[in-house]
């Protein structure tokens, strides 16, 4: 009989956990490589237009090989897109129009969405301001979805539901494949017109499939997050229905223009490159995960998720209980970063947050969360969220440091 594991599900060894988390980088790599083949990728695509990018052949390339890779019709990866957040915002704008109503079924939104649908600010052209409705369908006091109450809450009037895959700076289970499929089965059936968008950013390449391979309409993330394999410096993609990935670009440049424009700036071979690191470089940091996880869970801090769940994006969370420790944690992990290592991080304000932020990014690229990074919200219960790691083993260093200065619970 198997062991078990205090959160219920059988103990796994470190040796189990790493030999699954490598078939599915294969598994991974074997998708892009195939991506690679049918579109036939060579050194002629490398090359790039300059100006306003018109018939640049290494741009149109890598929107199929990408597409195909994420397992959706058409995707659209571009440097123009300075943030995740900005790609989850020009697909919004892309897809909403006035009257309509966007349903977010996973409790609220990441921080910075909340200024792009207008619950906080005002002035500067949200969703809100352009006459699009919001709901928000509350999590359960378990912290998990209101299943039940999915089906219940989409109407005829729902032209958009936003599901976001990653915890975020909340407290719950992240969504794994099956439960995003579970949701688009849900909400298709209550009306089948709803565009059923994910916030992709964090789980790409964490399971053998993407929302695009189960039914998702749109979907949305960063290149300086998992699909960047770490080296790309900056931008974004859109990935799905080739209708709605072109209403997305369109917000991105102009009507008219959509993806047809737009210079990828000598960056082509550097994203495509990104795109095949990507599976390996995910799996290095899902290895981080599970000893950051299994590290706190033996010194009596609550994690998530614990340390033999199933891993549902590259973030693991540590209540650590007090301001004070979770800048000492991001201190511990800044002190053992590659770069400014001897900067001090200190809470501080951020564009798009609305509490003072504490966080550890001594990164190649500037706020790469491919790289290893930590950071947290200083408010109740503080928590850090720790993200990426191009190897297991800088992230097994940076831990050693942290746990020597906080101990346990």
């Amino acid at each position: 009989m198997d062991r078990l594991h205090p959160s219920g599900l059988p103990e796994q060894t470190p040796s189990q956990i790493f030999y699954e988390i490598d078939l599915q980088v294969k598994a991974n790599l074997e998708r892009v490589l195939a991506a690679f083949r049918q579109h036939r990728v060579g050194a002629h695509h490398f090359a790039s237009v300059s100006g306003y990018g018109h018939d640049d052949l290494g741009r149109q390339t890598l929107d199929r090989v990408f597409a195909s890779a994420m397992q959706a019709e058409a995707a659209a990866v571009r440097v123009q897109f300075v943030s995740g957040t900005h790609a989850i915002a020009c697909a919004l704008f892309g897809v909403l129009r006035p009257g309509d109503e966007m349903l977010a079924i996973a409790g609220p939104p990441y921080d910075t969405l909340e200024e792009v649908i207008g619950l906080r600010g005002k002035g500067q052209g949200s969703l809100k301001e352009f006459g699009i409705t919001y709901r928000e369908l509350p999590l359960t006091q378990a912290g998990g979805l209101d299943w039940p109450g999915i089906a219940a809450a989409v109407t005829e009037r729902t032209r958009l539901v936003l599901i976001q895959r990653s915890c975020g700076y909340s407290w719950r289970l992240s969504l794994s494949i099956a439960d995003i499929n579970k949701i688009i089965h849900s909400v298709k059936q209550q009306n089948p017109n709803t565009v059923c968008f994910v916030d992709n950013c964090y789980g790409e390449f964490v399971e053998t499939s993407e929302p695009t391979a189960v039914g998702a309409d749109l979907m949305a993330g960063s290149l300086i997050k998992n699909p960047g394999g770490t080296i790309v410096t900056t931008g974004g993609y859109v990935a799905g229905r080739a209708d709605l990935v072109e209403a997305a670009a369109c917000r991105l440049t102009a009507p008219g223009i959509g993806s047809h424009g737009g210079a990828t700036l000598d960056q082509t071979r550097l994203m495509m490159q990104g795109l095949f690191l990507a599976p390996q470089m995910v799996g290095e940091a899902l290895k981080g995960n599970y000893l950051i996880a299994a590290a706190f869970e033996r010194l009596g801090y609550p994690v998530n998720p614990p340390a033999n769940a199933p891993r549902r994006d590259v973030i693991q969370a540590i209540q650590l209980g007090s301001a004070e420790k979770l800048i000492a944690f991001c201190r511990a992990v800044q002190q053992h970063s590659p770069v400014e290592s001897y900067v001090e991080p200190v809470p501080a304000g951020m564009p798009g947050y609305d509490d003072a932020l504490v966080m550890a990014g001594g990164t190649f690229i500037d706020g790469s969360t491919s790289e290893l990074s930590a950071d947290g919200p200083l408010r109740e219960p503080y928590i850090a969220y720790c993200q990426g790691g191009t190897h297991w083993t800088h992230v097994e260093i940076a831990l050693e440091a942290a746990i020597a200065v906080l101990g346990p619970a």
